[in-house]
């Protein structure tokens, strides 16, 4: 098979950054899935991953979001058989999906959307796991609407990968949701997957805020520079809030900030349960069960931005500068 990856850290803008291999198809044996991929979408988690990488030598392959075809099944494996169509986000700890052929674990993958193309599938795992892993579980948000009513959450980078499908889920579960967007784009994109109303981060939260008649939020979902935002979200969020943030860096906040109002701040990393193999790992499947139950129901629509033609080592360097330059709306997809 093809594969796509890396021998150590290089930087995007070197010509060998990336290297094509043909690598021995896996075969899948006890609870994996041996998944033919028919798409990927590249996330910020793909190039920290890359700047992480040691030179040992090993050819490491990223991708973390694909949908694709089961090929085969391991002899543990329940509800799948060949000819399946699913998504997934995989783990960190296992070669990626940038390549025709990946080995999953059966519990973390659901099937696909019937009613979304592999690139429009591809574009969603990572970030709806994050999303309803951070909202729903984390900052423990009730599924129920009739709870949410009259509160609000304020999303960080509502335009971002996970803020374009954290705006509609809290939406569709009765929050009134705020983003912060900083450009023209940015703004008409989040307006249009979820968010009520916007406001820039590049300025005082607090002001916006009761510009439009708000005077606190009941939540708060950071999904970009935590520090920056620290200051403001100490100032916006109602006394015992919650505060959910996914991304660093985390050097110039002071936790006492939380004490006053007793608030709380809690972290999601998407890919802890299957780093960790915990015991709720299986939950990640069902996730992206109800998710796809969703967005065939119409009551979610795929994130997906842009798509690049081809798995091949241009484009997945391309997507990797995209994203370094922090300009990103929505989903970058390659089509394999």
């Amino acid at each position: 098979m093809k594969a796509i990856g890396i021998y150590k850290n290089t930087s995007v803008d070197e010509a060998n950054c990336f290297s094509e291999e043909q690598l021995d198809k896996p075969v899948a044996k006890g609870g994996d899935v041996l998944v033919q991929v028919k798409a990927v979408s590249v996330n910020p988690v793909d190039t920290k991953q890359r700047k992480m990488k040691e030179d040992d030598g090993n050819f490491r392959i990223l991708g973390f979001d694909a949908a694709g075809i089961v090929e085969e099944v391991g002899e543990d494996v329940q509800g799948f058989k060949p000819g399946d169509e699913v998504f997934y986000a995989g783990s960190v700890a296992r070669q990626g999906s940038n390549s025709e052929y990946q080995l999953v674990d059966h519990q973390v993958i659901a099937k696909k959307p019937s009613n979304l193309s592999f690139s429009d599938a591809a574009a969603l795992p990572l970030t709806a796991l994050t999303a309803w892993e951070a909202m729903f579980e984390k900052m423990h948000i009730p599924l129920d609407i009739e709870a949410n009513k009259g509160k609000t959450i304020l999303l960080i980078n509502a335009a971002g990968g996970v803020g374009s499908i954290a705006s509609q889920l809290a939406k569709l579960h009765g929050l009134h949701v705020v983003g912060t967007a900083s450009r023209e784009e940015t703004e008409k994109w989040a307006n249009q997957h979820g968010t009520e109303q916007t406001i820039n981060h590049h300025k005082p939260l607090h002001q916006q805020l009761e510009a439009l008649s708000i005077e606190t939020v009941d939540y708060v979902f950071c999904m970009h520079q935590l520090d920056k935002a620290w200051d403001d979200i100490i100032e916006v969020i109602k006394p015992e809030g919650i505060i959910a943030a996914i991304t660093g860096p985390v050097e110039g906040i002071k936790l006492t900030d939380l004490t006053s109002k007793s608030l709380t701040l809690v972290w999601e990393y998407m890919f802890t349960r299957t780093l960790h193999q915990t015991d709720s790992k299986y939950k990640q499947g069902e996730i992206l069960t109800k998710v796809a139950q969703l967005l065939e129901e119409g009551r979610l629509r795929t994130t997906k931005a842009e798509e690049l033609e081809g798995l091949t080592v241009e484009n997945l360097q391309e997507a990797h500068k995209r994203l370094e330059e922090g300009s990103m709306i929505g989903k970058l997809v390659i089509s394999v």
